[in-house]
This record gives C-alpha cells, sequence and structure tokens, in this order.
C-alpha cells in the first residue's frame, strides 16, 4: 500500500531568497508563542538623563522653597515698615542754623574770670584793725592782710601795723582774734603777724609767680577799702620795677609792681592776685601827687618772693 508523506515543514527555505527571508522576520515579529519573558528594549540614553535632571531640579526646588518664601517676606516687611515710616527728610542750611542759634541761647554763660579769681582768694583774706599811739595816727587804722601759712601767719605792709598799741584780726569766717607783730622788714615795708588763735579751718592762700607777671597782664586787688570788708577791684599791670619813696622817709622801696587796679585806704598790705587767683605781690601804696588818699589811677605792690622772705616762705 502506498503512503502519502505530508511535505516537511522545517525544510530549508532555499539560500539566497529574500522574499523568503522578509517572511521568517515578519512571522517572527507575529509570533503570539513569543517568550513573555523577554527583555523590554532599553530606553533612549537621552530620555533618562533628561528626566534625572528634572528630578534633582524639583528636589532642589523644594528645599529652597522655605528660604526664598523668608527672603520675600523680608522684602514685604521692610517695603510696609517703609511706606509706615518714611525716612526724615534731609537737613537743610536753614535747619543747621536754627539748631545753632537755639543751642546758644539756651547756653548759661561761664563764671567770669574776676568771680574765680575773688573765690580762690577769699577765704585767705584778713581784715586788720589797729588801736595806735595819739601822736602817730594811720588814715582810718585799716588795712588788709593775706593767710600765708597753715599756722594762721598773716603777711602785711608794715606801715599798717608799726606804730599800734594793739592789733586785732579778722578772718574770712568771722572769727576775731588778737596779734602780734612776728616779724618786720622796713627794707620792704613788710611785717607778719602772728594771731593768738586761729580759725579751725584755716585757708593759706596759693603764691604764684610774680617773674611770669607782664604789663598788661590781669591784676586784681582784694582787701577792705575805707572798711568795706572783702572788696575786689580789677585792672591790669601797668608798669613793672617801680620805685617808691615813703612820705615822710628817706626809705625808698624798689622793684614794685604797678597796677591800675584801684587802691585806696584799707587796701594796704591786702593781696595783688593774678588771673589764677595766686598771690603775687603784698599791696604797699597809692600814688596821688595832690598827696590826698585818694586812687587815681597808679596802685604799688611788693612782689611775693620779697614780701614772703620776711614770712620764711621759700623762695619762688
Amino acid at each position: 500500500m502506498l503512503r502519502a508523506e505530508a511535505p516537511s515543514t522545517d525544510r530549508a527555505a532555499p539560500s539566497g531568497d529574500p522574499s523568503t527571508e522578509l517572511r521568517c522576520r515578519m512571522s517572527e515579529a507575529s509570533d503570539p508563542f513569543r517568550r513573555a519573558d523577554a527583555e523590554p528594549p532599553a530606553e533612549p540614553p537621552v530620555r533618562a538623563e533628561a528626566g534625572g535632571r528634572a528630578r534633582h531640579v524639583a528636589r532642589t526646588a523644594r528645599r529652597a522653597a522655605p528660604f526664598l518664601a523668608g527672603i520675600a517676606a523680608t522684602l514685604v516687611a521692610l517695603i510696609a515698615y517703609g511706606l509706615i515710616n518714611p525716612p526724615p527728610r534731609p537737613l537743610t542750611t536753614g535747619d543747621v542754623n536754627q539748631a545753632i542759634a537755639s543751642a546758644l541761647a539756651s547756653q548759661t554763660p561761664g563764671p567770669a574770670r574776676s568771680e574765680l579769681v575773688y573765690a580762690a582768694v577769699r577765704g585767705s583774706l584778713v581784715l586788720i584793725q589797729v588801736d595806735e599811739t595819739a601822736d602817730a595816727p594811720s588814715a582810718y587804722g585799716l588795712g588788709a592782710g593775706v593767710v600765708v601759712n597753715d599756722q594762721g601767719a598773716v603777711l602785711t605792709a608794715l606801715h599798717v601795723v608799726d606804730q599800734a598799741t594793739a592789733i586785732k584780726v579778722t578772718f574770712a569766717d568771722g572769727s576775731v582774734s588778737a596779734a602780734r607783730i612776728a616779724t618786720r622788714d622796713p627794707a620792704t615795708d613788710i611785717a607778719v603777724l602772728q594771731p593768738d588763735t586761729s580759725p579751725q579751718n584755716i585757708v593759706p592762700a596759693t603764691i604764684g609767680n610774680p617773674a611770669a607777671m607782664r604789663i598788661g597782664s590781669e591784676a586784681y586787688i582784694v582787701g577792705n577799702p575805707f572798711g568795706l570788708y572783702g572788696s575786689l577791684s580789677a585792672g591790669v599791670v601797668s608798669g613793672l620795677d617801680r620805685s617808691f619813696q615813703q612820705p615822710g622817709s628817706n626809705q625808698v622801696l624798689r622793684g614794685l609792681i604797678q597796677v591800675d587796679a584801684a587802691v585806696n585806704p584799707g587796701n594796704s598790705g591786702g593781696p595783688l592776685v593774678d588771673r589764677g587767683g595766686r598771690v603775687v605781690g603784698i599791696v604797699t601804696a597809692l600814688v596821688n601827687p595832690t598827696h590826698e588818699d585818694v586812687f587815681i589811677g597808679i596802685g604799688l605792690a611788693v612782689p611775693i618772693n620779697v614780701a614772703g622772705g620776711a614770712a620764711g616762705l621759700p623762695p619762688y
């Protein structure tokens, strides 16, 4: 019996047939039984890189969001503050001038120089009252002096106390004491008085340097003219190294300081003071060609370095 054989399906296609090769490829693409676990084709590298960049940008934006929000809030706050509190307008020249004028108008001027000088020497001033012999009275029986050390020694002009039978001194605090002549120097018309009692809080004067005085330097006289205790007169040094002969005497005083500050009876023996409140001389005379005991513009003082020698003060 003859058997018919089915044609073989796995017979190889003739090689080199293009149509056959195309049919095979199409068959493989449409084969439903192709393995399910076959790997999918890889994504293009460009698409993967773009996705990574987008995710990185998104993460960075999320992290920066609070910071950017803070900046925005700060800017809003600054703008709001500027609107509520606008800056002051710039100063003008008129504003500056008005401020200066207002400051000057409200400023309290400082004390005058003469006030400071008087305050410096006032506590050392002494009023001298004398009882004299009937044959040698002095005008008014008054003079002035100045305390020069802690023991209460009083420097004054010798002619104020030379003929006294009794001497009384009154200190700045009002206390009164009898006094005696401890030292006398006729060549300079200077005397040193030693009170029997001194104030508890004695105030010696500050001694200055008469060599520093020049013509035109400020000069102040403190004394008791005509018994007016604690009077001050002001002027300038109007001459240096002057000479003066005491009336009724052959004694000539030399090296005197000439001032135009007022000197009258009761000023003799008082201090000549510089602008710093320091004693630079002891008033000894006034010059008046009419021989009247009134001031016409020339007063004379013994330099304190000369006068102080009689009181045992150290030389300047």
